[in-house]
């Protein structure tokens, strides 16, 4: 199996989650401006997309975007998805909130939008984050226990601290409390990052 990511990317969520599953794989860096990979393949011939995260599994198959990704994982480690009869489908639903209103949200920050138009990102994106906030049922999303969407979150305060976002407190304790996991320390390593 092989994660495909750029460093910092919304693809360290997955990497984070294939180490906090202890699922066996390969990361491979990708430069996402000419499309290669670390080792000269050639990226849009992996995922036509042309962006990470791609995961290729044993079976030859490719799975992309963090939605996706991350619900597989999940399946491979149950501990990653919160428990009961809706706890796959709440998993869903706080990541597609996270990719949706929150990761979507940064793009102006990358695409060299105007001040005025990053203002007003920047707003909303705090106001999702006080969202999160409030459906938080303890020191993770679920409760006590990591989850796939907790690797995504995490990559999202990483985020905000890089583009001036505010974090309620209550998140920048659950950012600090993923930097201290074993499988963050890992990919990030293995992302340069740390």
């Amino acid at each position: 199996m092989r994660l495909y990511y750029s460093p910092g990317a919304c693809s360290l969520a997955d990497h984070i989650a294939l180490h906090e599953a202890g699922l066996n794989f390969e990361h491979v860096k990708v430069d996402l401006k000419a499309k290669t990979t670390e080792h000269g393949e050639d990226f849009a011939a992996i995922n036509p997309k042309g962006y990470v995260p791609a995961l290729t599994l044993d079976s030859g198959e490719l799975l992309s975007e963090n939605i996706a990704i991350l619900d597989w994982i999940a399946h491979q480690a149950p501990s990653l998805k919160p428990q009961g009869p809706l706890g796959h489908t709440h998993l869903l639903e706080a990541l597609a909130f996270i990719s949706t209103e929150i990761h979507k949200g940064f793009a102006p920050f990358f695409k060299g939008a105007t001040d005025e138009v990053k203002a007003t990102a920047k707003a909303t994106i705090e106001q999702r984050f006080g969202y999160i906030v409030g459906t938080m049922k303890g020191d993770y999303l679920f409760g006590a226990d990591v989850s796939a969407a907790d690797c995504y979150l995490f990559v999202m305060t990483l985020w905000a601290g890089k583009m001036g976002v505010d974090l309620p407190p209550e998140l920048a304790a659950f950012r600090d409390r993923m930097m201290a996991r074993d499988a963050v320390k890992t990919a990030m390593t293995h992302e340069g990052l740390i």
